[in-house]
């Protein structure tokens, strides 16, 4: 494995603690500013939101930047966010903290993608990608339970502390061990945007908004739903984040080895699973034992589907893939953010902290459409050629 691929990993686990480690906190930060539970769920939909907006925004800007020095710049801006959150007197400079953090993460993921797959031979790319999402599962087992944990003993602001010198450590590793790669010659931002005139781009990106959705409107609220529908202690959030953890990694690195042999029947097999397990956490939220099961299973199916989408996303996107990349992370978190706002809604309304699951599993549903809707399209699309780099391919390359 290139040294290059563990300081992105490295990265990847700062920035994984910082995004999932707030589902744990949720009470302890709404309580200390006095908000609600679901409006401080917009500190969820803030970040998502955020890396919307960050992903193609400092993507264009660093379009003239080695790609070595971008990801250094948005590891440092990563750091800043979090030092703003980890002081923030009010909830207004929480939610500002929380956005400047996530400017960073999907131009990160995205760069990142390319770098990881330009790093090894072509059959090996989605598993390159899965080594540096590696870190954002690990964060999961490790990070976030850790994060929770010293949010819930010595306050929630010291574990924002924490990750800040998290993303510090993230920086110095790509320093270090990562190439420099310069931006490739002719590359230039028109070609870029060629990429989204490939319905099968938008078409993939559609269904990482739906699919990661439908994990982030279970998760986000898994909290207040194990502690007020499953009975756990609150303590005990902290090894269920843990088991949600080792589903992530279990499930990326399926994600990576089955997406490099079978990419669309892989998406099938996990959307599908998704959707079910999602519909049952809603029944089986009840017994301790049982949630537990489909916490681990969410985690597993959710995260089983990034490899093969964002390999799609960069197959599609031939010759011009940076923008792509980070754009379809961005997707993620606009479907983190639109589960969110969702599960947010539907327990504002009185269904209960388990409604949400209901929301997860629609939105599961709609992409695993999505995908056989992909399929069927690419059958009927003749494969053409690009005539020069950077050019757009109109057909997608066959899995």
């Amino acid at each position: 494995m290139p040294l290059a691929l563990l300081a992105l990993a490295v990265g990847a686990f700062g920035i994984g603690t910082t995004e999932f480690v707030i589902m744990g906190l949720l009470p302890d930060i709404a309580a200390e500013y006095g908000v609600t539970i679901p409006t401080a769920g917009l500190l969820v939909t803030g970040y998502a939101l955020g890396v919307v907006i960050g992903a193609p925004l400092l993507t264009v800007l660093g379009n003239k930047v080695s790609r070595k020095r971008m990801l250094m710049l948005l590891m440092g801006l990563f750091v800043l966010g979090n030092l703003l959150s980890a002081v923030a007197p009010n909830f207004g400079l929480m939610l500002t903290g929380r956005i400047v953090a996530s400017l960073a993460h999907g131009s990160f993921f995205g760069i990142g993608s390319v770098v990881a797959a330009e790093l090894v031979a072509p059959d090996k790319k989605a598993g390159a990608i899965a080594t540096m999402f590696t870190g954002l599962t690990v964060a999961n087992i490790v990070g976030v339970p850790l994060g929770t944990f010293i949010g819930q003993t010595v306050g929630w602001r010291i574990t924002f502390a924490v990750v800040s010198a998290l993303g510090v450590i993230g920086l110095l590793g790509i320093a270090k061990l990562v190439p420099a790669m310069p931006r490739p010659e002719g590359a230039r931002l028109r070609g870029e945007l060629s990429a989204f005139r490939n319905p099968q781009v938008l078409l993939a990106m559609a269904m990482t908004v739906l699919g990661f959705g439908g994990v982030f409107a279970a998760i986000t609220y898994i909290a207040p739903m194990m502690t007020e529908v499953a009975g756990y202690s609150e303590g005990a959030v902290t090894w269920l984040l843990v088991l949600f953890g080792v589903g992530m990694f279990l499930g990326n690195l399926l994600g990576g080895r089955f997406a490099d042999r079978a990419l669309m029947p892989m998406l099938y097999a996990a959307l599908g699973g998704l959707a079910v397990v999602l519909a049952l956490f809603t029944v089986v939220a009840h017994n301790k034992i049982l949630a537990a099961i489909a916490i681990l299973l969410v985690g597993a199916l959710g995260f089983a589907t990034v490899p093969p989408l964002q390999k799609r996303v960069l197959d599609q996107a031939h010759g011009a893939p940076t923008l792509a990349s980070a754009v379809n992370i961005g997707a993620f978190n606009l479907g983190n953010a639109l589960a969110a706002w969702l599960g947010g809604l539907v327990i504002a309304a009185g269904l209960g902290y388990t409604a949400p699951n209901w929301v997860g599993a629609a939105l599961a549903a709609a992409a695993l459409g999505l995908a056989f809707w992909s399929a069927a399209l690419e059958r009927r699309t003749p494969v053409v050629e690009a005539s020069t780099a950077g050019a757009p391919v109109p057909a997608a390359v066959h899995h």
